[in-house]
Protein backbone atom coordinates (compact mmCIF):
# COMPACT_ATOMS: atom_id res chain seq x y z
CA UNK A 1 0.00 0.00 0.00
CA UNK A 2 2.72 2.46 0.76
CA UNK A 3 4.42 2.33 -2.40
CA UNK A 4 0.94 2.59 -4.03
CA UNK A 5 0.49 5.68 -2.02
CA UNK A 6 4.20 6.91 -3.49
CA UNK A 7 2.74 6.39 -7.10
CA UNK A 8 -0.21 8.66 -6.48
CA UNK A 9 1.99 11.22 -5.08
CA UNK A 10 4.32 11.12 -8.40
CA UNK A 11 1.57 11.28 -10.29
CA UNK A 12 -0.27 14.19 -8.53
CA UNK A 13 0.05 17.72 -9.98
CA UNK A 14 1.56 20.16 -7.78
CA UNK A 15 -1.66 22.22 -7.44
CA UNK A 16 -3.26 19.41 -6.19
CA UNK A 17 -0.95 18.77 -3.79
CA UNK A 18 0.43 22.07 -2.17
CA UNK A 19 -2.16 25.09 -1.45
CA UNK A 20 0.01 28.00 -2.36
CA UNK A 21 0.53 26.32 -5.74
CA UNK A 22 -3.14 26.22 -6.00
CA UNK A 23 -4.12 29.46 -4.93
CA UNK A 24 -1.20 30.64 -7.58
CA UNK A 25 -2.73 28.67 -10.28
CA UNK A 26 -6.15 29.95 -9.47
CA UNK A 27 -4.98 33.79 -9.77
CA UNK A 28 -3.30 32.57 -13.02
CA UNK A 29 -6.88 31.19 -14.29
CA UNK A 30 -8.77 34.60 -12.92
CA UNK A 31 -6.58 36.67 -14.78
CA UNK A 32 -7.23 35.42 -18.08
CA UNK A 33 -10.84 35.78 -16.94
CA UNK A 34 -11.94 32.18 -15.30
CA UNK A 35 -14.37 32.91 -12.96
CA UNK A 36 -12.85 29.67 -10.85
CA UNK A 37 -14.48 29.98 -7.85
CA UNK A 38 -18.10 29.51 -9.50
CA UNK A 39 -16.25 26.87 -11.95
CA UNK A 40 -15.74 25.31 -8.81
CA UNK A 41 -19.27 25.40 -6.96
CA UNK A 42 -21.06 24.30 -9.86
CA UNK A 43 -18.76 21.50 -10.41
CA UNK A 44 -18.41 20.02 -7.07
CA UNK A 45 -22.36 21.04 -6.59
CA UNK A 46 -23.19 19.03 -9.85
CA UNK A 47 -21.41 15.95 -8.95
CA UNK A 48 -22.75 15.85 -5.45
CA UNK A 49 -26.59 16.92 -6.30
CA UNK A 50 -26.28 13.99 -9.38
CA UNK A 51 -25.14 11.68 -7.14
CA UNK A 52 -27.92 12.28 -4.54
CA UNK A 53 -30.41 11.74 -7.76
CA UNK A 54 -28.69 8.41 -8.29
CA UNK A 55 -28.74 7.17 -5.04
CA UNK A 56 -32.53 7.82 -5.00
CA UNK A 57 -32.42 5.79 -8.24
CA UNK A 58 -30.32 3.29 -6.99
CA UNK A 59 -31.85 2.41 -3.72
CA UNK A 60 -35.28 2.01 -6.02
CA UNK A 61 -33.93 -0.04 -8.61
CA UNK A 62 -31.94 -2.11 -6.44
CA UNK A 63 -32.77 -2.58 -3.21
CA UNK A 64 -36.77 -2.05 -2.85
CA UNK A 65 -37.29 1.30 -2.42
CA UNK A 66 -41.09 2.00 -3.95
CA UNK A 67 -41.16 3.84 -6.95
CA UNK A 68 -43.91 6.59 -4.91
CA UNK A 69 -45.41 10.17 -4.55
CA UNK A 70 -42.85 10.30 -2.09
CA UNK A 71 -39.50 9.39 -4.07
CA UNK A 72 -40.36 11.14 -7.20
CA UNK A 73 -40.72 14.05 -5.49
CA UNK A 74 -36.89 13.22 -3.79
CA UNK A 75 -36.00 13.08 -7.33
CA UNK A 76 -38.12 15.89 -8.09
CA UNK A 77 -36.46 18.39 -5.70
CA UNK A 78 -32.46 16.89 -6.71
CA UNK A 79 -32.82 17.60 -10.04
CA UNK A 80 -34.26 21.41 -8.84
CA UNK A 81 -30.49 21.57 -7.51
CA UNK A 82 -29.02 20.46 -9.84
CA UNK A 83 -30.60 23.16 -11.96
CA UNK A 84 -29.52 25.77 -9.38
CA UNK A 85 -25.64 24.29 -9.87
CA UNK A 86 -26.41 24.15 -13.63
CA UNK A 87 -26.85 27.79 -13.68
CA UNK A 88 -23.98 28.94 -11.55
CA UNK A 89 -22.33 27.15 -14.18
CA UNK A 90 -24.07 28.97 -17.23
CA UNK A 91 -23.02 32.14 -15.23
CA UNK A 92 -19.65 31.10 -14.96
CA UNK A 93 -19.11 30.44 -18.58
CA UNK A 94 -21.23 33.46 -19.57
CA UNK A 95 -23.58 31.11 -21.57
CA UNK A 96 -27.21 29.68 -21.10
CA UNK A 97 -29.43 26.60 -21.33
CA UNK A 98 -30.47 27.66 -25.03
CA UNK A 99 -26.68 28.11 -26.37
CA UNK A 100 -25.57 24.80 -24.51
CA UNK A 101 -28.75 22.80 -26.13
CA UNK A 102 -28.22 24.71 -29.68
CA UNK A 103 -24.40 23.29 -29.27
CA UNK A 104 -25.88 20.08 -27.78
CA UNK A 105 -27.87 19.53 -31.16
CA UNK A 106 -25.19 20.25 -33.45
CA UNK A 107 -22.65 17.87 -31.91
CA UNK A 108 -25.27 14.95 -31.71
CA UNK A 109 -26.53 15.83 -35.26
CA UNK A 110 -22.95 15.31 -36.27
CA UNK A 111 -22.54 12.31 -34.58
CA UNK A 112 -25.69 10.48 -35.93
CA UNK A 113 -25.62 11.58 -39.19
CA UNK A 114 -29.18 9.83 -39.72
CA UNK A 115 -30.62 11.57 -36.80
CA UNK A 116 -31.18 8.50 -34.87
CA UNK A 117 -29.23 6.79 -31.95
CA UNK A 118 -26.65 4.31 -33.79
CA UNK A 119 -24.71 1.87 -31.57
CA UNK A 120 -21.70 1.65 -34.09
CA UNK A 121 -21.67 5.74 -33.79
CA UNK A 122 -22.14 5.64 -30.62
CA UNK A 123 -18.71 3.34 -29.97
CA UNK A 124 -16.62 4.94 -32.64
CA UNK A 125 -16.31 8.49 -32.52
CA UNK A 126 -14.83 11.11 -35.16
CA UNK A 127 -11.58 12.91 -33.96
CA UNK A 128 -12.78 15.68 -32.16
CA UNK A 129 -16.19 14.32 -31.09
CA UNK A 130 -16.10 14.84 -27.01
Amino acid sequence: MNSYIDFVKQTTSDPSLDYAIMAGRIAELEATGANTTQLLTAALGLTAESGEFTEVVKKIVFQGKPYNEDNVFHMKRELGDICWYLAQAFMALDTNFDEILDMNIEKLSKRYPEGTFNEYFSENRKEGDL
